[in-house]
C-alpha cells in the first residue's frame, strides 16, 4: 500500500485525530512527536484535505453573508495596486 492509498483509507476521526496530535505536538498516549513525524503528519493532513469539500478544509474561512452574498474580496481574483 503506497502513500497516496493511506490517505484515501484515513477516517474523519483519524484526520481530527492527528490534527489534535500536531497542535499539541504530542500523542494522544501523551508521548512528544518528533520533528519528522510531525512532518509526515502536517503533510498526511494537507494531502487529506486536497481530497475534501473546500467548506470542510482545514483553515477555511466562510465569507457568506446570512443574504447569501460574499463579504470581504475573494483570494483569488486578480487585484490592481496602485501607487500614488
Amino acid at each position: 500500500m503506497n502513500y497516496d492509498e493511506l490517505i484515501e483509507k484515513m477516517t474523519p476521526q483519524m484526520h481530527q485525530s492527528i490534527k489534535t496530535a500536531i497542535e499539541l505536538s504530542k500523542w494522544p498516549d501523551g508521548k512528544k512527536m518528533t520533528a519528522e513525524q510531525l512532518d509526515i503528519c502536517l503533510r498526511a493532513v494537507i494531502k487529506y484535505d486536497q481530497i475534501l469539500p473546500e467548506e470542510q478544509r482545514t483553515g477555511y474561512i466562510d465569507r457568506t453573508r446570512q443574504d447569501g452574498s460574499q463579504k470581504g474580496v475573494n483570494p483569488m481574483e486578480e487585484q490592481v495596486i496602485k501607487f500614488h
